[in-house]
């Protein structure tokens, strides 16, 4: 390993890197570089994730009490490598389900942390998944597979279809004042595999000045259901 822990508390860690240099090639140099600072993040995002782990103290879940099994290894992608953390599994009395609280403090998505998950579903809205495995391997030195990318933007647009009914978008300060507001509704029935049809619907709400040139758009959609309760709503 080349890069290793000189210094650890609870408010930093220092790590230590050895870089081996190539007199032939300065793109094997580069390269080298490149596959250590990687190292040297995924240490640092092991140690991070540790924060978020509990002492192994018993947690009071729902009225009642779970007490941890003990640390299990997990194995977390992160943006800058693959790393491997022992957490506490809690599990109540009656058995059955199990609790990690370094997951859920922690924000993990499947097993990805969140700055991975951000940067995976981000460039997987810019480029297929077999074009993404590429850019991660060329650019970022990240070997993941193919599948892992889809199920996990599958998974980071699931939580954030949940969250839209929620989130309102503010509109900007502009710096011209506003003569006109245009409000545009579109829709179209669906026809689901059960159910039947539904209404899917889509709306602007754009702002004009008085030269009618356009200042801000805002865009609101809403899932296929019966009529368009929830869409008009939102409207």
């Amino acid at each position: 390993m080349t890069a290793s822990i000189v210094e650890r508390n609870a408010e930093q860690v220092t790590i230590q890197i050895q870089i081996p240099l190539s007199s032939a090639f300065l793109l094997e140099s580069e390269e080298t570089i490149q596959t250590v600072l990687n190292e040297a993040g995924t240490v640092a995002s092991g140690e991070a994730l540790k924060q978020f782990d509990t002492d192994g103290s018993a947690l009071e879940i729902g009225g009642e009490k779970w007490t941890s099994k003990g640390k299990m290894a997990k194995t977390y992608q992160t943006p800058y490598g693959a790393v491997e953390v022992h957490r506490h599994v809690y599990q109540s009395r009656y058995g059955g389900a199990t609790f990690y609280p370094l997951e859920v403090d922690g924000r993990i998505i499947i097993t990805s942390t969140p700055q991975c998950a951000k940067q995976i579903s981000h460039k997987y809205g810019e480029m297929s998944s077999p074009r993404l495995v590429e850019d991660l391997q060329e650019n970022h030195g990240r070997s993941v597979h193919r599948s892992f990318v889809q199920t996990l933007a599958e998974a980071v647009g699931s939580i954030a279809l949940l969250k839209a009914e929620n989130w309102h978008y503010q509109t900007p300060k502009l710096a011209v004042p506003i003569a006109t507001v245009s409000i545009g509704v579109d829709g179209t029935c669906l026809l689901l595999c059960e159910g039947g049809f539904r209404q899917a619907m889509v709306g602007t709400i754009s702002l004009y000045d008085e030269e009618d040139e356009r200042q801000h758009t805002t865009y609101l959609a809403a899932s296929p259901e019966y009529g368009r309760a929830t869409f008009l709503e939102r409207m």
